[in-house]
């Protein structure tokens, strides 16, 4: 294997090593066994997900416990934004737009998360362990000051941390990360299956459902994840004479999901921004309406379906750019065979492109709902949804495809050097 390649995969690990290491370090002044306590009937609502998504850094009350979510936030406002106004779209286009357009991604992740750190500190300070002891060990007011520093600090050395893999290691950082956190915490849901398992609080049948529905999933996820359209394409004569020495890709591969992991993450991110702010507060009517938001209903996998289906036209809409195929295929000589070149290719690049997205928005959707639904109708006692699943898996091949294509990347430098 080559050197670079390794030390890229021993920097990745590193820093995802640290990340781990920061779900352990607690935010001041809490009383972590009141809080572990206080999870422990609250592994199947809105706090479950979330201390799922930070592997169980919210359960530790970390310094991460808001995890990266702050940051993808953000990043959804901005491409809103940049979808709605050009000038903002013209800034990521350019080297120097697209720093100052990270920039603004970075202040706006510092106040949603000084927002989120204060609507945690301030629903603390109403939590009361077994025998009545307070979560807050210091004073109210002081607790909510270092609570937020701390928090603020933690979700910026994430953010580092994600940039910091994207960067110098292999894959997307900020999704490595959320992989990271919820790989964490499959020991321990393992441990958790067998203890319910030996108790009677499930049986021995619903044990293999339950893991032949995520065998299931697996494998449609992985079906769906490879699955292409090859849309044909030939290129002039000459241009395939002036080209013999190199490779000409006579299609265009088009996804079933072209959107990717984005869309679930940042419907989760949407989705709990509200419920961490309303969770904190007393008022009877904003707890109503927390309580019906949270993940156990029904209402909450509707919401998480058109938000996934949302955001995967909207993503899909950004990352293929069918006048930009068209243009470079004009240029370089190729044409779809049938379609005239120009306008009529781009129409039919776009056309094919958003039937595909729709197939695709509509396995997203489902995937991040259907089985917590079968789930919980079978009736079982703890919190399962396609969302972990289709996360993981996604991220574990795109991972594996980077991984692939440095070391074919690396044959062909030795090649080259060679002479061959």
């Amino acid at each position: 294997m080559n050197k670079n390649l390794v030390n890229k995969i021993l920097i990745t690990v590193g820093f995802l090593f640290i990340y781990r290491l920061l779900a352990y370090v607690p935010v001041p002044g809490v009383d972590a066994s009141v809080i572990a306590s206080f999870f422990n009937n609250h592994h199947n609502d809105a706090l479950g997900l979330m201390n799922m998504f930070s592997g169980n850094a919210v359960k530790r009350m970390s310094i991460i416990s808001l995890g990266i979510m702050p940051y993808i936030t953000a990043s959804i406002i901005m491409e809103l934004l940049a979808a709605t106004f050009p000038n903002l779209a013209q800034m990521k286009k350019e080297r120097d737009g697209m720093v100052k357009y990270m920039q603004i991604i970075r202040y706006a992740t510092i106040v949603i998360t000084i927002i989120q750190a204060i609507g945690v500190s301030i629903g603390l300070q109403s939590m009361t362990g077994p025998s009545g002891n307070s979560a807050i060990l210091i004073d109210h007011n002081t607790f909510i000051l270092l609570s937020a520093v701390s928090m603020l600090a933690g979700t910026m050395l994430l953010m580092w941390i994600g940039e910091q893999i994207t960067q110098n290691g292999i894959g997307n950082g900020i999704s490595l990360v959320i992989f990271a956190g919820i790989v964490s915490a499959i020991p321990n849901a393992i441990g958790h299956t067998f203890t319910m398992i030996n108790t009677g609080e499930m049986s021995f049948i619903t044990l293999i459902a339950v893991v032949a529905l995520i065998l299931g999933t697996i494998g449609v996820i992985i079906y769906v994840e490879l699955g292409e359209r090859r849309v044909p394409v030939t290129y002039a004569k000459k241009t395939m004479m002036q080209n013999q020495n190199k490779r000409v890709m006579n299609y265009i591969p088009i996804k079933v999901n072209l959107s990717g992991v984005i869309p679930v993450i940042f419907a989760s991110a949407i989705l709990m921004f509200p419920m961490t702010v309303l969770s904190s507060s007393q008022n009877p009517t904003v707890q109503a309406v927390a309580d019906f938001l949270h993940p156990g209903s029904y209402f909450f996998e509707f919401l998480t379906f058109l938000f996934v289906v949302f955001f995967a036209f909207f993503y899909s809409s950004i990352t293929f750019n069918a006048k930009d195929i068209s243009d470079n295929l004009k240029r370089q000589g190729g044409f779809i065979p049938g379609i005239r070149t120009g306008e009529a290719t781009k129409n039919f690049l776009n056309v094919t492109a958003s039937n595909l997205t729709f197939t695709g928005a509509l396995y997203l959707g489902l995937i991040a709902t259907l089985p917590f639904m079968i789930i919980k109708g079978m009736g079982v006692p703890f919190y399962f949804g396609g969302t972990a699943v289709l996360i993981v898996v996604q991220v574990a091949l795109d991972t594996m495809r980077k991984i692939e294509a440095q070391i074919y990347m690396s044959k062909y430098e030795t090649l080259s050097a060679v002479g061959l």
